[in-house]
């Protein structure tokens, strides 16, 4: 997205987790009796790809100028993957949004993911920042 390198956002969304939201919950896991012998889910906020984009350009300002904000109707992303294969993958969560619940993570170890928004804008300074977008 950063590189302009998508000229618009398919309708498909994602539970976004920060990786350090991982590493706390993995932790979590590890120290506290409470969570002997348990499985947790480890997911975030479910954001649409497009909002991703809005966020990024906000978030990002300048830095973000490349990245198009405009959502792909679903047709047109489906029409695209007879050409393209690397689409084919993602036309079934098309329009699909995931509810998954960490209730459990949170209830039992105190476990609170980040925000989506700040996760993604975090995300887009550090690949600038690296210097992969």
């Amino acid at each position: 997205m950063l590189t302009g390198g998508m000229r618009g956002a398919p309708k498909i969304g994602l539970e976004v987790v920060d990786v350090r939201d991982l590493v706390d919950l993995h932790i979590r896991a590890m120290t506290s009796p409470a969570a002997a012998g348990q499985r947790f889910l480890g997911t975030g906020t479910f954001i649409w790809m497009a909002d991703i984009a809005r966020v990024l350009r906000i978030g990002l300002g300048d830095r973000a100028a490349k990245v198009s904000t405009r959502e792909l109707p679903n047709v047109v992303v489906r029409i695209a993957s007879w050409f393209d294969p690397s689409l084919r993958a993602i036309t079934i969560s098309l329009g699909r949004r995931n509810r998954h619940t960490t209730q459990k993570a949170e209830r039992l170890l105190g476990w609170t993911p980040r925000p989506a928004e700040q996760t993604a804008v975090e995300c887009g300074e550090s690949l600038i920042e690296h210097g992969v977008a």
